[in-house]
């Protein structure tokens, strides 16, 4: 008999259980908060913190979800279009890493963690290339290594407050998404986003130093998508 009608034991009802708990934590809001002072991948100046992702503030958790492939549409059937107006929110808070997570409404309503990757996928903790957005309905990526650099270049003079030891830089560029990249709904997907790459942080004072006490990222913007 089929496990999916009445046949499963109790042993392949707890295997199962754990893998889907393994599958969820992998989707669960990044770890704590601990300051960690290094240097940064966006700039000279900026540090790194133990890892919290979260909207406007560390204490928010990020709330968990099945990931991309669960909401991935069927083999053998045509993913349905998307056409139109994006607007999109990606953040990090108190984090330098590759990891942020991701708003987006009007053509494509979503939302999920993202991750900077290099082009053959592997994890890009110096965001040079893409940033890969993985949304409940399928994948996308975006290439921000052309931001990333503009958001460097401004970091040279940090602080950028010396009698407060705080920095602001804002940059914008034009942010393609990847041909090919899409997955699951958004497979085909092309278009471009004019994003804005925003960072606020506080250094340790007085004197300032490397490193942040507080910081968060912010790319924002909207973009005309079509596949």
């Amino acid at each position: 008999m089929s496990p999916r009608f009445g046949g499963t034991s109790c042993q392949d009802e707890s295997e199962e259980h754990m893998a889907r708990a393994r599958t969820v934590t992998r989707y669960l809001s990044p770890k704590g908060t601990a300051t960690k002072l290094v240097r940064s991948p966006w700039g000279r100046a900026l540090g790194r913190a133990g890892g919290a992702v979260a909207i406007i503030g560390a204490s928010l958790g990020a709330p968990a979800w099945p990931g991309p492939a669960a909401a991935a549409a069927p083999l053998g059937r045509s993913a349905p279009g998307v056409h139109g107006e994006v607007h999109l929110a990606i953040w990090s808070v108190d984090s330098d890493g590759p990891d942020f997570q991701a708003v987006l409404s009007g053509a494509i309503g979503d939302y999920g963690p993202a991750v900077t990757v290099l082009p053959d996928g592997k994890v890009d903790p110096e965001h040079t290339s893409d940033l890969e957005l993985e949304l409940r309905h399928g994948t996308l990526r975006l290439y921000i290594g052309g931001i990333a650099s503009k958001f460097r270049a401004q970091t040279a003079d940090e602080p950028t407050y010396v009698a407060t030891c705080s920095d602001y830089v804002d940059v914008t560029a034009n942010v393609p998404v990847v041909a090919g990249s899409g997955t699951g709904s958004y497979r085909g997907v092309r278009g471009n986003f004019s994003l804005s790459l925003t960072g606020v942080e506080d250094q340790t004072t007085p004197p300032c130093r490397p490193g942040f006490v507080r910081q968060i990222l912010v790319l924002m913007g909207s973009g005309t998508v079509s596949s």
